[in-house]
């Protein structure tokens, strides 16, 4: 796409004409430039983290995603805005799926691929996909961001552009302009001004504790050791190692790791504040190991892998270790990636995420419409259901008051 100037309506607080365009790399952009649009709250959509899926070969033509990074520039070149967006061939590594509606479009004579992506790849982490600088001109310019990808994917004659993770508020704009809503579930677990985790588990009920002291006991049998690692003491055979656990579970799983070992060296060395690492050993050796990025208020557990299984230790670096992790950082809460019902048990409730879609084809943009209806029923339900009866902390009954009192909880009874 070449640069198209947008015309700004005379109510819009930007006096001068602003230019919307596509790159097909994001170091054609400063890190400094991008990161006051970007902001810090967010590791995913950092520049570093970008760069680092593309200078590894993770996130390029031949893996099916190709950057189209729409970004928005004022009359003076100066960026004031950016989204990160690819061209694909596929729907692999997005965590909002779509496959049925390519099957279905295809089997009636469409053509779904290529679409537009508005997204982190293989990451379902929810975050702020319409960056642009804080300030009084922020609402107008994302607006403008949104029409502009519309813009894009209707010169570019895609079937459909899907903005996949955004955070509420965007999704709200998003639907305001037109785009299909669509929800989905994820499971994080909320921090409420605990001291500890033993402070955290005198807030679940009896047989809940129980069974997490025992699956903590049960991971750490036989010998294994864990450490916790961020910072300086990253080192490079560190990600050596983690990416042969990434390496041999994602085989077993999908088949095609998305990520190559050049990623994990290079977000080692440009962004080694904003990981934790998770590293469990036994005899001397590395076994295991669980990637998490640090956020302002979050921490975002990635990717596990290991080269032996042991009872527990995945719920033990993943879950545990990271509840551990966020209380002492101060952190406000953990989002353990997609999927996992069994994360409820472990203190982990289920939380609402957003997408939404941009569809050219009138007939099939009716029918996926219709289908989105009933599936955010469902999600709704489904949400309410999980906190109602499955929740693992301990219910109130006017019986006297439990510890979790003062830590946000209403009065609970006995257990």
């Amino acid at each position: 796409m070449g640069a198209d100037t947008l015309t700004r309506r005379n109510q819009d607080p930007e006096p001068r004409g602003l230019t919307a365009r596509t790159i097909t790399r994001i170091d054609e952009i400063s890190p400094a430039a991008w990161g006051a649009c970007a902001g810090a709250d967010n590791p995913f959509v950092s520049h570093s983290f970008l760069d680092a899926l593309e200078q590894s070969g993770s996130c390029t033509a031949e893996t099916g995603w190709l950057p189209r990074h729409l970004i928005l520039e004022d009359a003076d070149g100066r960026l004031i805005g950016a989204m990160p967006m690819y061209l694909k061939g596929h729907s692999y590594g997005e965590y909002v799926f779509d496959h049925g509606w390519a099957d279905a479009y295809e089997h009636a004579g469409g053509r779904y691929y290529p679409k537009l992506q508005a997204s982190i790849p293989f990451t379902p982490a929810t975050g702020p996909r319409l960056l642009v600088p804080p300030g009084p001109e922020a609402p107008a310019r994302r607006d403008l961001m949104l029409r502009a990808a519309i813009r894009v994917a209707d010169r570019l004659e895609v079937s459909s552009l899907h903005i996949t993770f955004p955070t509420e508020d965007e999704w709200k704009l998003m639907g305001a302009a037109g785009l299909l809503q669509r929800t989905g579930e994820q499971f994080h677990w909320e921090n409420r001004g605990y001291a500890d985790f033993d402070e955290f588990l005198a807030t679940l009920n009896a047989r809940k504790r129980k069974t997490i002291r025992k699956e903590r006991a049960r991971a750490m049998a036989g010998g294994i050791e864990i450490e916790t690692l961020t910072g300086a003491a990253l080192r490079p055979e560190h990600w050596d190692t983690f990416y042969e656990f990434y390496i041999d579970t994602g085989s077993r799983k999908w088949g095609s790791p998305y990520l190559t070992r050049e990623f994990f060296h290079l977000i080692g060395r440009t962004m080694a504040d904003r990981i934790a690492l998770i590293m469990c050993r036994r005899d001397g050796r590395y076994i295991a190991g669980a990637l998490n990025l640090i956020g302002t208020e979050t921490l975002f557990g990635r990717n596990w892998g290991c080269v032996e299984t042991h009872d527990c230790l995945h719920f033990e670096a993943c879950y545990y270790r990271a509840i551990d992790f966020a209380i002492v950082s101060g952190l406000k809460r953990v989002e353990a990636g997609a999927q996992g019902p069994h994360k409820i048990q472990r203190g982990y409730l289920p939380q609402c995420t957003y997408s939404a879609h941009w569809i050219r084809d009138a007939g099939f943009r009716q029918a996926v419409e219709d289908y989105l209806v009933h599936e955010r029923r469902e999600i709704d339900w489904h949400l309410e259901a999980v906190a109602r009866d499955y929740s693992p902390y301990r219910k109130p009954d006017g019986r006297g008051a439990c510890r979790a009192k003062s830590l946000g909880h209403r009065d609970c009874g006995p257990d």
